[in-house]
């Protein structure tokens, strides 16, 4: 099934279950003069320096940098797994303190549980937030209908290719109805046509649920296609360098990576990663 006909297929699946909720307006995230600090053996290490970033309500937003400059770090702050050394992140207006409902995670590995079956995994989260068993079954018979895999709610997740592992994780994060989706290089893993499949499925979900999306990638072009704004992180330690606005068309199709203003924003992008690439180099020189 193509990703373009994943949520139509989900209406026809469960016509009675099928109730997306938008994320209602919420899901602003605010970093404040972000310093994350780690403690090592050879002394403080400054992963994120002097961050500060404002993402409205329903916003996709990928970071984007070179490998080792914080982009994982800072999704972590925001994920509540990391406390700032100073500055503060703050979800609609409460400074974030630990993880929460209110923000599904998406790895690069899915984390599911290879015990429990496909709606079993889905169905976790809702049960751990208070749900009854009825009602968490209900939840993710949903959202195995949005990502297409009704059919495969018995199964085992080591039975399921990457591609659809990923978008049980996907149906899984998005089961508390989080206002906010974490996405840390959830498709780097995929070979290119399933990642190409699962962007555009990725597009439809989000236009479905308005959630905020802080996407963290290596993939220019995948950064380009997906987001209205490129946020560009330095080599270590990480700052903000370049805050890119998207102004391209949506809904958005593979034809749109061969257009010229497509091509226009990677080159912007891809000069600068070029040269903090090359600053991270000289930084691993110098160190050696």
């Amino acid at each position: 099934m193509m990703p373009s006909q994943l949520t139509r297929a989900a209406v026809v699946e469960h016509p009675h279950s099928f109730r997306p909720r938008s994320a209602g307006g919420k899901g602003r995230i605010s970093v404040r003069d972000l310093d994350i600090v780690f403690a090592t053996g050879s002394g403080p290490q400054r992963a994120v320096a002097s961050a500060s970033l404002e993402i409205q309500p329903g916003e996709f937003v990928s970071l984007l940098g070179p490998s080792g400059c914080g982009k994982s770090t800072l999704m972590n702050s925001v994920a509540g797994f990391v406390k700032p050394t100073r500055g503060e992140v703050l979800l609609d207006g409460h400074s974030i303190v630990k993880p929460g409902p209110d923000r599904g995670m998406v790895f690069q590995q899915h984390s599911l549980f290879p015990w429990k079956t496909v709606k079993q995994n889905v169905a976790f989260g809702p049960l751990m937030a208070g749900a009854g068993a009825r009602e968490a079954e209900s939840v993710a018979n949903t959202f195995l209908a949005l990502v297409g895999l009704s059919r495969y709610a018995n199964a085992f997740p080591t039975t399921l290719s990457g591609g659809m592992q990923q978008r049980v994780g996907i149906a899984r994060a998005l089961a508390n109805y989080p206002s906010v989706l974490l996405m840390d290089e959830p498709f780097g893993a995929l070979d290119a046509q399933t990642r190409s499949m699962m962007q555009e499925n990725l597009l439809e979900i989000w236009g479905e649920f308005k959630n905020t999306v802080l996407f963290v990638t290596h993939d220019i072009d995948e950064a380009v296609f997906l987001s209205d704004r490129i946020v560009v992180m330095s080599a270590s330690p990480g700052r903000i360098i370049a805050d890119i606005p998207v102004r391209l068309p949506r809904p958005r199709t593979q034809e749109l990576l061969t257009t010229p203003e497509f091509m226009a924003l990677k080159r912007e992008c891809l000069a600068l990663i070029r040269e903090q690439t090359l600053r991270a180099f000289e930084q691993q020189n110098q160190a050696g």
